[in-house]
């Protein structure tokens, strides 16, 4: 793997100033992600794990510190320029699909590709996510209504939404959190296949197996980075050993 710096943050804080006294989020955070990197953030509720994210993605500007993304500093740029940058660099899976009820599963995933591609790529875009379609094994449900479809292939439509664009870091927020078990193994599978190929993930989430799919595990505690694990490159034979040894680091750690 190409152990070159894709995203960084120095001495990162978020602080909310709206309650008395103001609530420290995140406390002076220093993290590197590797570029082609699996990173999972994990952490109790409240811990700021999903604070962490949008912060470090842009799409919540941190209080001081900085942010950079292939050395450059996100947390200088003004807001249109800050969402060019998540529009053509980054893609999102939430843990709700955040589809448009009044377009099709397909033109879903090609709305934000179309809207970042110049005139002379939009046919490079669409081809793009007819391929990503079929890949995620969703290509006949594309004309289908996101009412009409299932949760897991709703989350495999935002996978490839996030991938249409071909960003350069995919976040992801609890993206089997609204899952049943059978459908969260399917999304991670698609997810680990986005890994495989090369795309650098950091994704939320406070489900052990879901986590052990990463290369890394952060934790947080109250704003402030305590630990990481290392547990290498996914092997499917070495699922329960995986997830076992990331159990026993978190509950070391009172999670």
């Amino acid at each position: 793997m190409n152990q070159n710096v894709t995203l960084e943050s120095q001495a990162l804080t978020k602080t909310y100033f709206s309650t008395e006294p103001p609530t420290e989020v995140l406390r002076g955070i220093d993290l590197s992600v590797r570029s082609g990197e699996f990173l999972v953030i994990m952490g109790a509720s409240g811990s700021g794990k999903s604070t962490l994210l949008y912060s470090i993605s842009g799409m919540d500007r941190p209080t001081d510190g900085k942010v950079l993304l292939d050395g450059r500093e996100l947390t200088s740029l003004r807001d249109a320029e800050m969402a060019h940058v998540r529009l053509t660099q980054m893609g999102f899976v939430f843990q709700q699909a955040h589809f448009l009820g009044n377009l099709d599963v397909r033109d879903n995933i090609l709305l934000p590709a179309l809207k970042a591609a110049s005139k002379e790529n939009k046919n490079a875009a669409i081809a793009r996510a007819d391929a990503l379609m079929d890949r995620f094994g969703i290509a006949h449900i594309k004309d289908h209504g996101v009412t009409q479809v299932s949760g897991g292939q709703l989350q495999r439509a935002s996978i490839c939404r996030a991938l249409a664009g071909e960003p350069s870091v995919l976040f992801a927020d609890e993206p089997t959190g609204a899952l049943n078990s059978s459908m969260s193994t399917e999304v991670m599978d698609a997810l680990t296949d986005v890994h495989r190929s090369g795309t650098t993930i950091v994704m939320v989430t406070h489900d052990p197996a879901v986590a052990a799919r990463g290369e890394r595990v952060i934790y947080l505690r109250d704003g402030v980075l305590v630990d990481s694990h290392e547990a290498g490159p996914w092997q499917a034979e070495q699922a329960q050993q995986r997830e076992d040894d990331l159990q026993a680091w978190l509950r070391n750690l009172g999670f």
